[in-house]
């Protein structure tokens, strides 16, 4: 979900399964514009579990799990310890693997290479520096390469990205499909899913069926949901909270 700009809420241990997996989501919503420290949650002053800190807080998770587990994995306490930290210090980089797979993909890209990450980690800089829309921004590089759309990305990155795509020598038609795939042109934005509440709570649930119908398709492309593909405003995404039970 990290890949998608989705923020848990509160992402706590009951929050999470044995598997690892999240659930409970109750104070969640999608990041707009990028900014590592969102948070949505009107609980979580502190941004204990804004963006950015929910790979940490997933390691942190599985500390606590394995404190239950230390009497079932040997006799000695720290014996115990070590086994259970040896696992715990393997989450950081098995998570930066996937995630650096998810974002070769989300780029067009096939190959890992000497640069990948600093490479993603310059791009995403560039989106918090501009406040520029997350979703947005990865949808319309698909069209750049099809030379169909203009980007406020800098130069010098755009250069970088289609240095590496060069070196792997593919379609560049073959490319910018495999990218409209792994990114989606909609997501649930906070301003719809608000507005689909309020009609709802006043019982039209037409806004509802419609938004349900375009997040059940958002990599589709449809003229008449055009309405959909935009961040909030600014005044909005300033002020909205989620609460447990949303």
């Amino acid at each position: 979900w990290m890949l998608l700009g989705f923020i848990h809420g509160v992402m706590n241990t009951d929050n999470m399964t044995i598997s690892g997996e999240g659930i409970d989501y109750g104070p969640c919503a999608f990041m707009d514009r990028y900014d590592p420290r969102t948070v949505f949650s009107s609980i979580d002053h502190g941004g204990r579990y804004a963006y950015g800190n929910q790979p940490g807080i997933a390691q942190w998770n599985l500390a606590r799990l394995s404190e239950t587990l230390l009497p079932l994995m040997a006799e000695d306490e720290a014996t115990a310890v070590a086994l259970a930290m040896e696992q715990l210090e393997r989450f950081p980089e098995r998570f930066q693997q996937h995630w650096s797979a998810g974002m070769r993909a989300k780029l067009g890209l096939v190959d890992e290479a000497e640069g990948d990450r600093e490479l993603f980690n310059d791009l995403l800089a560039e989106l918090a520096s501009t406040r520029a829309d997350y979703t947005g921004t990865f949808r319309s590089l698909a069209d750049v390469l099809r030379s169909a759309a203009a980007t406020a990305l800098p130069e010098g990155w755009l250069s970088r990205w289609r240095g590496r795509l060069a070196a792997e020598g593919r379609d560049v038609a073959e490319v910018a499909e495999q990218m409209d795939r792994a990114n989606p042109r909609y997501i649930p934005r906070n301003h719809h899913v608000e507005r689909a509440l309020d009609a709802a709570t006043a019982g039209d649930m037409q806004p509802f069926e419609e938004l349900l119908q375009v997040v059940t398709h958002p990599y589709d492309v449809r003229s008449e949901w055009s309405e959909f593909e935009g961040p909030a405003a600014e005044e909005f995404a300033a002020t909205h909270r989620t609460f447990c039970g949303t």
